[in-house]
């Protein structure tokens, strides 16, 4: 299958990529910079240069192949409405351009605020509608475009995909911590986190998009919760400063941006979509992960 992957240089789309080639896949990736379109050649990907403003070349992009994948998004937290503007647009070009095909069209979500006060199930639809939603509403707005003939899917990772070189939320985390010489979790810490190593993630995605049904909602779950106060007494070890309670009113404070996400409960089950592709995590665990080293890299900045 010839392929277009929006995102093909980032941490999920890059191991994405190489997941695709290792299967026999042809890929075309966009790329914004030299850095991002070098990187890709050298893999034997096809680069096409832009980003998600450019909604000729997402077009173009997405008529010339036999499947799409998004996994672009700008996450300009200082600035969410253009995000979630540039996101709603870019999926509307993509999807438009597969009207009547029956081409896979994969779309990157979330799990987050799917189902309060228990895992979310793949069962759970997205509340998110509008351009002014998170996203721009952009997994809803993919699925109004299968009776159009669209293979539109839904793949919804967890808040963290981890791995050797993240740069997501728990790196996020772990700069926080050096900064701040502990490393806090927000009131008791009994919210959890899903988790998923970021391989896995990647071959979920190609399962999707060579199986998956139109209107399909996938999780990228291989960990279903942990408690954020084990994540962050794994940090605390791997960093050897203490671990601490952060009241909620001081979370936004202490963590900046991510002190809300950090204080939510995101845990999902990832059942159904492990049945329906055949899929199984078999990669190393989050915290099995931190405790290994795979977040090095942050204090080396």
């Amino acid at each position: 299958m010839h392929v277009f992957v929006t995102g093909a240089s980032g941490w999920i789309g890059s191991h994405t990529v190489d997941d695709l080639l290792a299967a026999g896949h042809d890929v075309t990736g966009l790329a914004r910079s030299d850095a991002s379109a070098a990187a890709l050649e050298a893999k034997g990907v096809t680069v096409v240069r832009g980003d998600l403003d450019d909604l000729a070349v997402l077009a173009r992009g997405a008529a010339d192949a036999e499947g799409v994948l998004h996994l672009a998004n700008k996450h300009d937290w200082s600035d969410q409405a253009a995000t979630n503007a540039t996101e709603r647009a870019a999926v509307e070009t993509l999807a438009t351009a597969l009207v009547g095909t029956d081409r896979p069209f994969v779309v990157a979500s979330g799990v987050a605020a799917l189902a309060p006060g228990r895992p979310a199930e793949e069962h759970d639809p997205s509340p998110f509608t509008g351009v002014d939603s998170p996203r721009g509403g952009s997994e809803n707005r993919a699925f109004d475009f299968v009776d159009q003939g669209v293979r539109s899917i839904a793949a919804r990772f967890s808040p963290t995909t981890h791995g050797v070189g993240d740069h997501g939320f728990v790196a996020y985390l772990v700069g926080v911590a050096l900064e701040r010489g502990v490393s806090g979790y927000v009131g008791d810490g009994s919210n959890r986190w899903a988790a998923v190593h970021v391989t896995d993630a990647a071959r979920m995605v190609r399962l999707g998009l060579e199986q998956a049904p139109a209107g399909s909602r996938l999780h990228a779950v291989a960990e279903q919760g942990i408690p954020t106060r084990d994540i962050a007494a794994a940090i605390g070890d791997a960093l050897g400063i203490p671990v601490t309670s952060v009241e909620p009113a001081d979370a936004a404070a202490h963590f900046g941006f991510i002190g809300g996400f950090f204080a939510a409960e995101m845990s999902a089950s990832s059942t159904a979509t492990q049945e329906l592709l055949g899929w199984e995590p078999t990669g190393p665990t989050l915290l099995e992960d931190i405790a290994a080293g795979a977040y090095a890299h942050v204090a080396a900045r």
